[in-house]
């Protein structure tokens, strides 16, 4: 005689997702995709309804953001290329993360690296392309690196606050870099907007082959897996870890936490300077003040929606740089400013911060009855 009632051990292998042991191993996953992605349709309400407040219907807009996104083999191209800045300048973010620091100067570091690059570029007019190219992504890396490294070690040896130090070094590069492009390094030629000498055609990175996707792209897909490597897979990556959940027990176990501020920081202003680097090689050519796009400012945006992971970086950048993308078709069609985006990104950052209180307490995730 059967019983009607299924044994439990059964019943669980039947349906995984009703078993409390489930929820419980598999929970914490749940909520790093639940949580993100409800804030991001939230933010995606709301700028519906500021838009119908305009009288524009939230439904062509919603059609017209997919469209300029991802509708098109154009559209994922530009989508793509928009991607590749804010893949390493999230890592600016994401990297010090670990650590516990807040770290917002991935613009500041992205205008170092670009500046390093072009100036390094335009030192070596007769060396071998391949070789211009390599130097300016050390240049551009370094001076990156620098540049934000300098904001951990105001942080570790003076306690400035990471956060201050790395936004107001932001505005001293863009000062350093009007002040170059429209002096000592500007080209007699730019008349309308002042700019250096171009790096020269045969230094530019190019695209991947049979696409329009230069090669920052691919740059940013391996720094994105190199520091998931790095942070989760390495004795570095989990000193640093150790670090950011307790300096105090850091230095007990007898970690030199300085010593890995310093080297996160540098590695985190590396990421950005070369999207500096990529711009440069790229797209622009050369530098002027075209490269103050706000990459780095939308990339701690991606960073913080990825909850400081690299890998998961990868599609938020991607999807990030879509609906940038689609700026310019919303303007278009549906009358916009292209600054709108701005307004949904920003809206976004709110909806991101506000969910952060959220993790940890989805009772059902727990598996609770």
């Amino acid at each position: 005689m059967t019983s009607e009632v299924a044994d439990p051990a059964q019943a669980a292998g039947i349906a995984p997702a009703a078993d409390p042991g489930f929820l419980g191993r598999h929970g914490a996953t749940i909520e790093y995709i639940l949580i993100p992605g409800a804030a991001l349709a939230g933010a995606l309400v709301v700028f519906g309804v500021f838009v119908a407040l305009f009288g524009k219907n939230p439904l062509d807009l919603y059609f017209y953001m997919y469209q300029g996104a991802f509708g098109t083999w154009f559209s994922w191209q530009n989508t793509l290329t928009r991607a590749a800045p804010l893949i390493l300048t999230a890592l600016c973010t994401a990297l010090p993360a670990q650590l516990g620091l807040v770290i917002i100067g991935g613009e500041g570091a992205l205008l170092i690296g670009a500046l390093s690059a072009t100036s390094i570029a335009l030192t070596m007019p007769t060396a071998p392309p391949f070789g211009v190219q390599l130097a300016m992504a050390a240049a551009g890396m370094i001076g990156g690196g620098l540049w934000i490294m300098l904001s951990g070690a105001l942080r570790q040896y003076r306690g400035v606050n990471e956060t201050i130090s790395s936004l107001l070094l932001v505005y001293i590069a863009l000062a350093i870099l009007n002040h170059l492009v429209e002096g000592p390094m500007r080209d007699p030629a730019s008349l309308n907007k002042p700019s250096t000498r171009e790096i020269g055609a045969a230094n530019m990175i190019g695209s991947i082959p049979g696409t329009e996707v230069h090669w920052g792209l691919v740059f940013g897909l391996i720094a994105a897996i190199a520091s998931y490597v790095l942070i989760y897979h390495t004795t570095f990556g989990f000193a640093a870890r150790v670090a950011g959940g307790n300096v105090r027990a850091a230095r007990i176990v007898g970690l030199s936490v300085g010593k890995l501020i310093l080297t996160i920081c540098f590695l985190a202003g590396a990421s950005a300077g070369l999207a500096g680097m990529v711009e440069v090689a790229a797209v622009q050519g050369r530098t002027n003040a075209n490269l103050a796009a706000g990459y780095g400012f939308t990339g701690i945006l991606v960073a913080f929606l990825a909850r400081q992971n690299p890998l998961a970086i990868i599609p938020v950048a991607i999807l990030l740089g879509g609906i940038g993308a689609s700026g310019g078709l919303l303007q278009r069609r549906l009358g916009l400013p292209d600054a709108s985006v701005q307004v949904l990104q920003g809206i976004i950052f709110v909806f991101v911060l506000a969910s952060d209180a959220l993790y940890g307490r989805i009772g059902f995730l727990k598996g609770k009855s």
